[in-house]
């Protein structure tokens, strides 16, 4: 090939919706684990096909060097809800009864509406809202109850579905195909769609359980939110009190934990915890007349990275008229008057494309051309 793209800064897209199509997803099934390791360096025909008989073999195991991945560019994770709520799997658990089907549906009604949520910016996009535990005359009432007519056809309701492995897989495939740019998926709750209700509980099968949740969640850029139960036993450690076994917890990118100190007040705490988010405790109050939830205070500050010296430096090289630039990485060293040598430069990049895109909305992209290897940079 004459010029072959090495790596991206974000989700390519094939169409106007940003995402994979349908056609392009290789299974029709949740599957039970997902590739970690992209091939980086570009290879002949041979060298793919090779590389593929060796997989054939149980005895290959597919491996990637440190000099690969630092020069692999990996898709940045954009929230879904600032500082709150991303791409992934995560479990949302209180025990019953306590308004999480409320919080369900505030989330539900914030990101299919592009609401901000507490100050707090959201990705606007098609939600389903999956309420098993639920019927369409309650749904009714408690969305009225809580945006009176304020309605949106972006939110998408539904109150039974298959159970995993057994239709729901494909049901969650077909919708995100019929409705592209799907931000959120939430399934109220989560014994409804396993199988005997997941009674018999055992770390394998916790961990696989939602371990197919997030693999479908990677594969298709989406953030699936998992409705489930806390344990009638106090722990030291709330999270602790999720029903079932730590399995579930290691799996997930992240767990929000709703609870009271008395069943009848109106004031709850939501603790959060999560990969790409910082540990936090926020306060909310419930409106007594809508229902809906607000948010009183926070007791850690969200997490914000420390400004980066080198993205700061290109974009004040770019100033705020640029649009594009690319060249080779010798040099944007010198339009930088870095001290860097070009492939260190390149190499920072590489790491920082996500947060260069999310932060200063500049695409990177990183080329070997037959005139040697260069760098793209596009504002969008």
């Amino acid at each position: 090939m004459d010029e072959q793209k090495e790596m991206t800064a974000r989700n390519t897209s094939v169409g106007a919706d940003g995402r994979q199509p349908y056609t392009s997803i290789p299974s029709k099934s949740i599957c039970n684990n997902y590739d970690f390791v992209k091939t980086f360096n570009e290879k002949s025909f041979d060298e793919y096909r090779n590389e593929y008989i060796k997989s054939m073999n149980k005895s290959f195991l597919k491996t990637v060097t440190m000099t690969d991945l630092y020069d692999a560019v990996f898709e940045s994770r954009p929230p879904v809800i600032d500082n709150i709520l991303y791409n992934g799997a995560y479990l949302f658990v209180g025990a019953p009864k306590v308004g999480k089907s409320f919080f369900m549906a505030q989330l539900a009604y914030h990101v299919s509406t592009g609401t901000p949520l507490w100050g707090f910016d959201v990705s606007k996009g098609p939600v389903l809202y999956l309420a098993l535990e639920d019927d369409y005359r309650r749904l009714q009432q408690r969305l009225y109850q809580m945006f009176g007519t304020e309605s949106t056809e972006n939110l998408f309701l539904s109150i039974s579905a298959s159970q995993l492995g057994k239709g729901l897989d494909e049901q969650l495939y077909r919708f995100i195909q019929e409705h592209p740019g799907t931000k959120l998926i939430i399934i109220d709750t989560l014994k409804m769609v396993l199988e005997g209700g997941n009674e018999n509980y055992s770390y394998a099968k916790d961990y696989e359980t939602i371990l197919r949740f997030k693999s479908f969640a990677y594969a298709n850029d989406v953030c699936i939110l998992l409705v489930h139960h806390t344990r009638k036993q106090q722990a030291d450690d709330k999270f602790d009190m999720i029903s079932g076994t730590n399995g579930m917890l290691g799996a997930a990118d992240g767990a929000f934990l709703l609870h009271k100190e008395k069943r009848t007040e109106n004031n709850a705490i939501l603790d959060i915890s999560g990969r790409d988010q910082g540990d936090q405790r926020m306060y909310l109050k419930r409106d007594e007349e809508r229902l809906i939830w607000n948010l009183e205070r926070v007791e850690k500050d969200v997490h914000k990275d420390p400004p980066d010296p080198l993205l700061e430096s290109l974009v004040s090289h770019f100033g705020e008229d640029f649009r594009e630039w690319n060249g080779t990485p010798s040099e944007l060293v010198s339009l930088l008057d870095s001290d860097l040598k070009p492939n260190t430069l390149t190499m920072k990049l590489n790491i920082t494309a996500g947060r260069l895109y999310d932060e200063y909305g500049i695409r990177y992209e990183n080329k070997r051309t037959h005139d040697g290897r260069r760098v793209f940079f596009l504002k969008e």
